[in-house]
């Protein structure tokens, strides 16, 4: 199994830019995805959740400007960030709970920086 991330990138305060994640191999679907980001010093932080029922979590700081999304068909999981601050300026990684041909397991994606500039 493996995930890949794309979709970050430098962007002026107020834009937007979106993330998605892909799973490949032996998936039978996604569970559970999360998105995470950590800025240089500070701590880990859950962005954003979206579980398999298609509820949705979002962090105060994020609320009313980003969205998660998923295509079950497709395996990927989408983060749409919209009227960027400079504070949302870090690494972001997706962290999956998929359904596999045999159980379940946690995986994660590679960090996607995403720098927006004031």
């Amino acid at each position: 199994v493996q995930l890949q991330a794309s979709g970050g990138g430098l962007v002026q305060a107020g834009g937007s830019l979106r993330l998605s994640c892909t799973a490949s191999g032996s998936v039978s679907g996604i569970n559970v995805a999360n998105w995470y980001r950590q800025a240089p010093g500070k701590q880990r932080e859950l962005v954003a959740r979206i579980s398999s029922d298609g509820s949705t979590y979002y962090s105060d700081s994020v609320k009313g400007r980003f969205t998660v999304s998923r295509d079950n068909a497709k395996n990927t999981v989408y983060l749409q960030m919209n009227t960027l601050k400079p504070e949302d300026t870090a690494v972001y990684r997706c962290n999956l709970v998929l359904s596999l041909a045999f159980g379940s397991g946690d995986y994660w994606g590679q960090g996607t920086q995403v720098t927006v500039s004031s």
